[in-house]
């Protein structure tokens, strides 16, 4: 490996460094965005069980928050509901939105340069075969004469360099299609659960009687 990266020259240290970070953003992302810390399978009809009756206490709803990203949007509307009963589906609508708002900018955390390093390594690799490719004819003597170590050298940059890009740049964009297709099936299920939970809490706000219109005088 070292004597690739050597044949290789200056240009294929962007690259490395690519790869390195891209390799640390993948598996990043694919241990923060499993199911169970995103939207665990049953948490949603625990807490519409619990729920039924009364509205848990806040010691409950803090753990909840602190279960997951379902938890935590969840957690928002039980909140909500008990700081002020009076809350409107419209108001309590608009919280949800809010915190799931906030949840899926984290869920999309680093997507960004995994895409930027998807699309960049590409370009890195041909910026390595231009510069190969000036060896190349820099080899070449004004008197016609040909090195052959320059020449050599400035083939293997050339190659070495465009087949590290694509090498980088296919496993990129594939876990970055990979990661992002998750981040929209977690975002769907937060919006379904939040739809759930809008009716099932409105069960516990107060309803405002509407305000008679006071008769004119005379009648």
């Amino acid at each position: 490996m070292l004597s690739i990266i050597q044949a290789a020259g200056w240009p294929i240290w962007p690259l490395i460094l690519c790869s390195v970070i891209g390799l640390a953003l993948v598996v990043e992302r694919l241990m923060s965005l499993r199911d169970r810390r995103i939207v665990p399978a049953k948490l949603l009809d625990e807490v519409v069980a619990v729920t039924r009756q009364s509205l848990p206490a806040p010691d409950v709803i803090a753990k909840l928050h602190d279960n997951s990203v379902l938890g935590q949007v969840l957690a928002a509307g039980l909140r909500a509901i008990s700081a002020d009963p009076r809350l409107n589906e419209a108001a309590l609508r608009q919280v949800f939105e809010n915190v799931g708002r906030v949840a899926v900018h984290q869920l999309e955390r680093y997507l960004n340069t995994l895409g930027t390093i998807a699309a960049a390594a590409p370009l890195l690799g041909l910026f390595g075969t231009v510069v190969g490719m000036i060896e190349i004819f820099g080899s070449q003597a004004p008197t016609g004469a040909t090195n052959p170590t320059q020449l050599a050298h400035g083939i293997s940059v050339a190659l070495y360099n465009t087949a590290f890009g694509l090498i980088i740049a296919i496993p990129a964009l594939m876990f970055y299609r990979y990661f992002r297709g998750k981040v929209d099936y977690f975002a769907l299920e937060l919006e379904q659960a939040a739809e759930r939970m809008v009716p099932h809490l409105m069960r516990f706000a107060v309803r405002t009687a509407p305000t008679s219109a006071t008769p004119p005088a005379g009648t």
